[in-house]
Formats: structure tokens, C-alpha cells, sequence
């Protein structure tokens, strides 16, 4: 069995499948399937997903040691992983519109991904405008919910060409479920996508580094 953690004792709230997942080790765990994902996403069952039982010990740890030194998750992002040029919040965004200005938004590949099998890429698209979402436990609303979906499409689905819609698909936690919640941020995963292209979709650009006049 696994070496339990205390919900008590995380840098933040552990789900019932969390909690599962620390009885188990990484022999026991089963690793979630494409057509797995696909069901938890369509039924929007958020919080089936997991990581393997390692992986998630070491993300309480050093999240936990991450908000000792910085303060907050927000801060370590904005100091190591997000662009230079957003500054620091209140985010003064180009524009109000969610991923209409590419200076609004950063692809990164998760640094602590869900527990896959091989062959899927966990994204995380970061964005400093906001995504409405609803007041009762964060999700999104039907308007948000399209303009992500398009936005998705657009930039990750006709990327891969015909086919491209089975390759790809996306979520954004509940804000019950996420460990960043200053930050908004959508996840995307794709399915046996050719290096370059991750690398293309997650590069740096000029835009990230200098203010937008």
C-alpha cells in the first residue's frame, strides 16, 4: 500500500479519488486510457481524474515547499513559467474576449500531468483574461464553454489536419478542483502528436516578453 498523506497536511484540498490514490503505489494504479479521458470529459466527472501515486506525493511536496518560498503557487508561475510581460495582477489583458489576442495566453506542458498512458500530451493553456464561469461551484458557463471549444480548434485540432478532431481534447477544472486559482487555465491533451508540433504550440514568443504598447 501507499504511504497516506493527511488532507490536513497538503498545500490543497484533496479529492476522495486523491485520497484513494495515496493507499495505492504506482504497481497498483491504473493509468487512465484515451477513451477513458474521453468519458470523464463528456460526463464533465472532473474529479475522476488522477495521477499516478508517486507523481501526486511528489506534487504535494513541492507544492507545498513552492508556497513556503513564494508565497503562492500565482507568484512562482509568474516569477518562472508565465510571461515576463504580463506583469503582476490585476492583468491589464489586451483584450476582454478569453484567447482572442495571442499575448493573452501562454501554452505550457503540464510539469505535473494527470497519470496517462503513453502517448498523450497534457497542455495547459494559461490565460491572464479571465473565463466567466458560473457562482455555484465555478464551472463554465455555456458561452465560455464555446468560445474555449473554438479557440481549441483553432489552434490545436485543424493544426493536425483531417483526423485532427479525435487527436485532441480539453477541459477546465471546476474551481473546487483546482490547486491554481488565481490563474485561469484550460488543459488540453492530445494523442500521438509529433514533438515538433507540442514544441511549436508551447514556444516562447516575442509577445511574451515585451509589454504590448
Amino acid at each position: 500500500m501507499g504511504e497516506n498523506i493527511l488532507p490536513e497536511e497538503t498545500p490543497f484540498p484533496l479529492t476522495e479519488v486523491d485520497k484513494w490514490v495515496l493507499s495505492q503505489t504506482d504497481e497498483e494504479y491504473a493509468y487512465h486510457t484515451w477513451d477513458e479521458l474521453r468519458s470523464i470529459i463528456q460526463n464533465n466527472d472532473l474529479s475522476a481524474l488522477k495521477r499516478k501515486p508517486s507523481d501526486l506525493r511528489r506534487y504535494i511536496k513541492w507544492s507545498a515547499e513552492t508556497k513556503a518560498e513564494y508565497g503562492s503557487m500565482t507568484n512562482y508561475l509568474l516569477a518562472h513559467r508565465l510571461p515576463q510581460a504580463w506583469g503582476s495582477p490585476p492583468f491589464n489583458p489586451v483584450s476582454n474576449e478569453p484567447f482572442e489576442n495571442p499575448s493573452d495566453y501562454r501554452v505550457l506542458k503540464n510539469d505535473w500531468p494527470y497519470g496517462f498512458v503513453p502517448g498523450i500530451t497534457h497542455l495547459v493553456v494559461w490565460t491572464r483574461t479571465a473565463i466567466p464561469t458560473d457562482s455555484d461551484k465555478g464551472d463554465l458557463l455555456p458561452e465560455s464553454r464555446e468560445a474555449v471549444g473554438a479557440f481549441v480548434k483553432k489552434l490545436f485540432t485543424d493544426r493536425l489536419g483531417p483526423g485532427g478532431e479525435d487527436l485532441v481534447m480539453w477541459f477546465k477544472n471546476w474551481v473546487a478542483l483546482q490547486s491554481v486559482r488565481a490563474l485561469d487555465h484550460v488543459h488540453v491533451l492530445v494523442r500521438d502528436v509529433d514533438p515538433k508540433i507540442i514544441e511549436e504550440w508551447t514556444k516562447e514568443q516575442e509577445y511574451h516578453r515585451v509589454p504590448s504598447a
